[in-house]
């Protein structure tokens, strides 16, 4: 086996900078169902779980929460949550809406009150990254349309696309703000280019084609989040441009706006081969993920894993420019002997 010349952050960074890296970075997600497995086969905690799998840990930086109290159930927007047990594991759904119920831009500037960056702390920032100085950063980012959903229900934050665009650039205009703020507030507490990852992102693909028009996304997201992604970018960070689906035909106007990641890269989805995608993005895109989540790491054998693995790098990773990790967060459904497949065989194959 190679020996191992880079720190996770400087492999990360080798490969977000087009270069060859000593080995293919691994990047891990999963729900805490599968922490708790994970722990209990290697009897061990998640950290040296981690360590265990050749994992390249990210720092997450978060400020403190110090604002108006938070009623117990909902969150930081008013949603009201439930858990919702689906047999193997349980998710935290949302199941009412704080603005489904106003018509006009004017009812809701007047009766609904928007979170604020001044409702957090930032001051412990610095004090997250002692010790961690071989590990890469993210911080800050945006995903404020999923967000949108929650707070005027799904199917409405939809129709309103096409029936109340004004609520929608009203809303976006705010929720966008709160996040561009608090983004701006962490890369101020530590010196330029510390974060290295910033993530911008929108669930805007489907298993077949986009969720919402390319018009749409132009209008309501685009020149938003290339706001966002300009503030990252001046930080020297790079940014993860996270979306499920298949999002091919919108990957040009997303490269121009300046995106540098793509996650999680569906390949089974419709237009998302792996091969067509490295040839005519690979120059300009980092991309994260590809292991598959629907079938390969759910209900494919380990030998249908470790090919996976092998077909990732060997397609995404040639030449660089690749960071093996699951499509989502690894669910409860998964085999342990998947989950630790998929990371011995990325280790084992991933040297350049």
């Amino acid at each position: 086996m190679p020996k191992e010349t880079m720190s996770p952050k400087e492999r990360c960074l080798a490969v977000l900078q087009h270069k060859l890296p000593d080995r293919v970075p691994l990047d891990f997600r999963a729900t805490r169902e599968v922490h708790d497995k994970l722990c209990r086969h290697f009897g061990c905690a998640l950290d040296e779980v981690l360590e265990r799998l050749h994992v390249d840990r990210i720092v997450h930086l978060r400020p403190t929460y110090v604002g108006p109290p938070i009623e117990p159930g909902y969150d930081l927007y008013g949603c009201r949550l439930q858990e919702v047990d689906y047999g193997t594991g349980v998710y935290a759904e949302v199941v009412s809406h704080p603005l489904a119920g106003y018509s006009t831009v004017d009812e809701i500037a007047a009766h609904y009150t928007w979170p604020t960056a001044d409702w957090y702390d930032f001051s412990g920032i610095p004090g997250q990254l002692a010790g961690k100085e071989q590990y890469p950063v993210s911080g800050g980012g945006s995903e404020p349309f999923l967000t949108y959903k929650s707070l005027r229900g799904m199917e409405q934050a939809y129709i309103d696309l096409y029936e109340h665009p004004e609520i929608v650039h009203y809303c976006l205009d705010q929720l966008f703000g709160f996040r561009y703020e608090y983004t701006r507030r962490i890369f101020d507490q530590v010196p330029y280019g510390t974060v290295q990852i910033c993530g911008v992102a929108e669930d805007l693909g489907s298993q077949e084609s986009l969720l919402i028009s390319p018009a749409a996304i132009d209008a309501f997201l685009l020149p938003r989040m290339k706001r966002m992604i300009d503030l990252a970018h001046q930080a020297g960070a790079y940014t993860l441009f996270h979306s499920d689906g298949a999002v091919r035909s919108i990957l040009p106007a997303f490269i121009e706006a300046g995106i540098d990641i793509l996650d999680p890269v569906q390949w089974r989805c419709a237009g998302m081969a792996r091969e067509g995608l490295k040839r005519d993005f690979g120059a300009q895109l980092v991309f994260h993920g590809a292991m598959d989540n629907q079938y390969t790491l759910a209900f494919g054998s380990v030998d249908e894993v470790r090919q996976e693995v092998i077909d990732n790098i060997r397609i995404l990773g040639a030449g660089g420019g690749y960071i093996l990790g699951p499509c989502h967060n690894i669910q409860a459904v998964s085999p342990v002997e998947n989950v630790i497949a998929m990371y011995e065989t990325a280790y084992a194959y991933g040297w350049s």
